[in-house]
């Protein structure tokens, strides 16, 4: 006669188990706290990136279109035009208005979303009052020492 052998469990190696709910869930939680780590320094990675935006457009960006604007009209624009000068024409520019200046239909913000200043004759800059003076009021938004202007 034959012996029948009985059905007995399935017996998996133990590199086949799955993972259990709670180790998913420690997985989770520490993939979480590690993009929560993540998002919080971003705000100290584009801060400093802010501050050289605003110093690229004081030193080069409006230099360019301030010279390019006094080659023309023989003078930078006044503290009373200001940059709208460079995108639009002054009551007094006659037909030696060749602008725009910039490449944009308004005038620019600083990263922090305020307007840039601007006078002329300058103040601060190096070259005297034959210069003019531009600057942003940097992330506190107050007329101090910090200003990012082109006289750094």
């Amino acid at each position: 006669m034959k012996f029948i052998r009985p059905l007995s469990p399935i017996i998996r190696p133990d590199s086949q188990r799955g993972f259990t709910l709670i180790e998913i869930l420690i997985v989770i939680a520490l993939i979480g706290a590690l993009a929560a780590l993540a998002l919080g320094n971003l705000g100290g990675i584009f801060g400093g990136q802010q501050e050289k935006i605003a110093r690229q457009f004081v030193r080069d960006t409006a230099r360019t279109a301030l010279i390019a604007y006094r080659l023309d009209m023989g003078t930078y624009p006044s503290t009373e035009e200001g940059l709208r000068a460079l995108i639009q024409a002054p009551a007094a520019g006659g037909t030696r208005w060749r602008g725009p200046y910039l490449e944009t239909t308004v005038i620019p913000e600083d990263p922090w979303g305020r307007p840039y200043q601007y006078r002329f004759p300058g103040q601060r800059n190096p070259n005297g009052p034959a210069g003019y003076d531009i600057w942003s009021l940097g992330p506190d938004g107050v007329d101090s020492d910090n200003n990012i202007g082109n006289w750094d």
